[in-house]
């Protein structure tokens, strides 16, 4: 690369980093590593895979596909591709992800420095202001993100430094097992992987807005970039994991305590009522901006694809009110709710990213055998997570291979993507292998 195009790939995957890096991601890491303890280790590769490397591929699986979710989706089907896109736009929007910003601004950003606020009245202050920006975009917000970003950065930079420096305790044995798959499935939580097929299309049309057109040399910028965004997200979240490991050799956490209150008690800890301060204010800021892109992101989605019979000022009153009322129930429920949806959603995601970037001659009919698998596995997956009596069907796969590592969907999305193809090709109508899926509008 010659040096306009490091530095342009330098400023798509800072940018990136940024789009990945939400406020709210910083309570799950330092929670898993305090469960894990000694296992940390192994614990933090699973994590990395998820939260890590599958965003960072599902943005050059867009890439490969010219920036469009609709053409990648669009492999099992057109309105697969519709469903999928409002599942993922609904999750990192009013189910999920911007009430998980509201409830992260109380209990990191507020109660710790005023105990008796009314959550309530944090929740509508917060979307009265997500509200009133995301209806009157301006330049505020975007300056106000481009400084709090690094400064967000700056102050976990430090807690990690002086964490790794100074440990609070030695990570102990906790009893925590199968901490790969445990890794691999909390990192569902960061939701990035969802978002990053989405946001795929934005490092897309970036590097064109910078002059590079090549479809090859957007791929390659891509996958610079994702680098640059992936090393940034394995210091950040690598370094909290740890400090929660040190922290299960300590005795000042107690067993029980909350996501949002570890991480409170590992800033005070290490730089005491300032650093905490520093954080609450500047986690706060971050929170704020991006909820204000979420909701403009919802806005945007849902008028574009209703072709203007939901507005966006209806839709983002919709998503904010909603939000406000998801957000009181706390982070903790927050994550209760989303388990079900994640577990469903992510494997089909996975499916569609790993076969997208295997190669470009796979056929229609084998993406569509394996999201099938995937997805039917994920679903009583889900109801078992709920505790929901399936029967038969639910005792059958629950004696799939790798069921206890939550796994259990892969061998069957293959299986069944195989057996699509083998009767196909018994019946006439597709080759093996030989039909490549058509990119072509």
């Amino acid at each position: 690369m010659v040096g306009k195009e490091k530095k342009d790939v330098a400023v798509v995957g800072a940018a990136l980093f940024a789009m990945f890096f939400g406020a709210g991601n910083l309570i799950f890491p330092s929670a898993l590593g305090f469960h894990a303890g000694d296992n940390w280790l192994v614990c933090v590769l699973g994590f990395f895979m998820t939260g890590v490397g599958l965003p960072i591929l599902g943005v050059i699986a867009v890439a490969k596909n010219e920036g469009s979710f609709d053409r990648l989706a669009g492999k099992v089907s057109p309105g697969f591709a519709k469903l999928l896109g409002a599942v993922i736009v609904l999750s990192i929007g009013p189910f999920l992800a911007i009430p998980r910003t509201g409830a992260t601004v109380y209990e990191i950003g507020v109660k710790p420095l005023f105990q008796n606020m009314d959550p309530l009245l944090v929740s509508a202050i917060f979307f009265s202001i997500t509200l009133l920006f995301a209806l009157r975009p301006s330049g505020v917000v975007d300056k106000i993100g481009k400084y709090l970003t690094p400064l967000l950065l700056l102050i976990i930079s430090m807690i990690v430094i002086k964490g790794v420096a100074a440990p609070m305790g030695i990570p102990v044995d906790t009893g925590f097992t199968h901490p790969f798959s445990k890794g691999f499935s909390e990192g569902y939580q960061t939701m990035d992987a969802l978002a990053s097929i989405l946001f795929g299309g934005l490092v897309l049309a970036s590097l064109g807005q910078k002059g590079y057109t090549d479809p090859g040399k957007q791929i390659n910028m891509a996958c610079h970039a994702g680098l640059i965004a992936g090393l940034g997200l394995m210091f950040v979240y690598g370094g909290l994991l740890y400090l929660g490991a040190t922290g299960s050799g300590s005795n000042m956490f107690q067993a029980g305590i909350t996501k949002a209150d570890l991480l409170i008690t590992i800033t005070n800890t290490l730089f005491g009522p300032y650093g905490r301060t520093a954080m609450c204010i500047a986690v706060s800021a971050a929170c704020l901006t991006t909820s204000i892109g979420l909701t403009a992101v919802v806005g945007n989605y849902f008028e574009k694809e209703s072709k203007g019979k939901l507005s966006y000022r209806l839709v983002v009153l919709v998503t904010t009110a909603f939000s406000m009322v998801i957000s009181v129930c706390g982070i903790e429920n927050i994550i209760k709710f989303s388990i079900p949806l994640l577990v469903i959603a992510y494997p089909v995601v996975i499916v569609l990213i790993v076969l997208t970037i295997a190669s470009r001659k796979i056929s229609s009919i084998f993406y569509r055998g394996a999201v099938t698998g995937a997805l039917v596995v994920s679903v009583f997956d889900a109801l078992a997570y709920l505790k929901i009596d399936t029967g038969l069907a639910g005792k059958l796969i629950s004696k799939l291979p790798f069921y206890g590592s939550d796994f259990s969907w892969v061998i069957p999305a293959f299986a069944c993507a195989l057996l699509m193809e083998l009767v196909m090709k018994i019946t006439k109508k597709a080759p093996i292998g030989n039909q490549p899926v058509n990119n072509n509008p």
